[in-house]
């Protein structure tokens, strides 16, 4: 499969007249919890010829090709992404911090991981996990069972926002990482390890009985996390240095 989605984003790149400057996994397999048929998430991003951005027309800055059932591909044009990165996007820290790299070229996802730092901003973060388990847990936790998968997609968001309230910075893109490090309740921590364990060995439709410890888990948490109790201090986030990126691009590849 690695080699066919090599082959897919150089397919890509020939078709849009495009470079791909990093291509990583997203989703379930980048977190460490696929289950055996789990779709692959495919996310880039791109820079076109030089020529392309001199226009003042509003162009598309998305790609997005879903190649069958199993394969989803799906990028942001170089100039979005800067723009998004100076935002503090989460999403866009995750992608650089996947653990399955299908492509880079040149230098420029390793300057952005040099610079998450100087452009991470608490505040963002926990807004962005904080509406995504709130939108889970609307949309996810009904009726007496519930597919195992749908669990997690609440756990990373609130684990993710205990990561950066525990002082640990960007949180980062495997899931392992967040239960290794934040400190939660042994018989809790148990428990997602058990789930993990049932979706691993399972498929992603698989459904099961729910948790009453996760579910009280993240009941609280969501309670709790209704009303901020903490400030944080975000840095100053300049345009010079991701504009020099920008200006810099067209030296790293053939286009």
């Amino acid at each position: 499969m690695h080699s066919q989605i090599i082959e897919c984003l150089h397919k890509v790149e020939v078709e849009k007249n495009i470079a791909i400057l990093y291509a990583c996994e997203s989703g379930s397999r980048a977190w460490g919890f696929p289950s055996a048929d789990s779709d692959y998430d495919i996310r880039f991003i791109y820079v076109h010829p030089i020529d392309w951005y001199l226009t003042i027309q509003d162009k598309r800055d998305v790609i997005e090709i879903p190649i069958n059932d199993n394969l989803d591909f799906s990028g942001w044009d170089i100039r979005k992404a800067l723009g998004l990165f100076r935002k503090s996007n989460p999403p866009l820290f995750e992608w650089l911090d996947s653990p399955i790299v299908y492509q880079e070229k040149g230098n420029f996802a390793n300057r952005l991981r040099e610079l998450s730092k100087e452009y991470y901003s608490p505040t963002s973060c926990i807004y962005h996990y904080l509406h995504m388990a709130q939108g889970n847990y609307k949309d996810y936790v009904r009726g007496e069972d519930i597919r195992l998968k749908k669990y997690f997609y609440l756990l990373r968001p609130i684990l993710a926002i205990k990561w950066i309230e525990q002082g640990y910075g960007v949180a980062p893109t495997a899931f392992s990482n967040l239960l290794e490090r934040v400190t939660i309740d042994p018989a809790l921590k148990q428990e997602i390890n058990r789930f993990m364990l049932l979706k691993e060995t399972g498929s992603e439709a698989d459904r099961g009985p729910q948790s009453p410890i996760l579910n009280q888990f993240i009941e609280t948490e969501l309670r709790r996390l209704e009303t901020p109790t903490k400030e944080y201090q975000n840095n100053p986030v300049p345009f010079e240095v991701l504009d020099e990126i920008f200006k810099n691009i067209w030296q790293q590849v053939d286009l």
